[in-house]
């Protein structure tokens, strides 16, 4: 497998004006966590991980965050499929090829989340879609139980828009069907080890966190009276939402009797 591609980018407390004001490439429109357990013992817990953490690639750029995205998702799902430099850009240049264009008439300098999902259905066999949803707490249960059922990553919309991160498992005091209540999540971000200084530090890659961390960068887009965005435009549930880039098992109508 080849060795992991050396970064260009400059560490945060060396640029943090820079990398506080990145326009990444998700920028799109679309508290509490509500997730406080008791103590459970560890064998008791319920763990779900699809990744490794060679699964993880650092974007080559500050504007390639879906194109590494997509790159770990799609090893994620096809173990060692490829982690190299010209693999995450043709990602990066299929995404920004199926991203809308901006209403304000400025040249997209990333890809849009519509991209994102757009790449995953050309090539993966797993279907995804796009979800919003109305709190942290809906939003995790959601991807939590995306991942249980369908074996996949899920994909989240963070810094309101502005950045793209992968969440590959969970732990809960239990099984999900069991009722078993999240308490921590697993993510990969791209941008990983440098961070934000406004949003705060990368998480580590493959290492859990808890929701209460999770939710400091992972929040809904925001809305406002401004000219709606073209992905608000054409997926209007997405505003003011929690956006999640996620995988479902498809529906099979039953057969009726010839």
């Amino acid at each position: 497998m080849p060795a992991r591609p050396a970064t260009r980018l400059t560490p945060i407390h060396s640029a943090p004006r820079l990398l506080a004001g990145l326009a990444l490439a998700c920028a799109v429109a679309v508290g509490g966590s509500g997730f406080a357990a008791p103590p459970a013992a560890a064998a008791d817990r319920y763990r779900q991980d699809v990744a490794r953490r060679a699964d993880f690639v650092a974007q080559t750029n500050f504007v390639q965050c879906v194109g590494a995205s997509l790159q770990m998702m799609i090893n994620m799902i096809e173990p060692g499929r490829d982690r190299t430099r010209a693999t995450q850009l043709r990602l990066q240049n299929l995404a920004r090829k199926f991203s809308p264009p901006r209403r304000d008439g400025t040249i997209r300098q990333g890809a849009s989340v519509r991209g994102w999902v757009k790449v995953l259905q050309r090539e993966v066999d797993q279907p995804y879609r796009l979800v919003g949803a109305d709190t942290l707490s809906k939003a995790v249960k959601l991807a939590a139980r995306a991942i249980d059922r369908t074996g996949a990553p899920v994909g989240l919309l963070v810094w309101r828009g502005r950045h793209a991160w992968v969440m590959s498992g969970f732990e809960s005091t239990k099984s999900l069907d069991q009722g078993g209540k999240i308490t921590t999540v697993t993510i990969y971000d791209p941008l990983y080890p440098y961070g934000n200084d406004y949003w705060g530090p990368s998480p580590k890659p493959g290492v859990p966190i808890t929701i209460a961390q999770l939710g400091r960068q992972f929040v809904p887009r925001g809305t406002g009276n401004r000219i709606r965005t073209s992905l608000e435009q054409a997926y209007p549930t997405l505003s003011g939402k929690y956006v999640l880039v996620l995988p479902y098992v498809p529906h099979t109508p039953a057969r009726r009797p010839a």
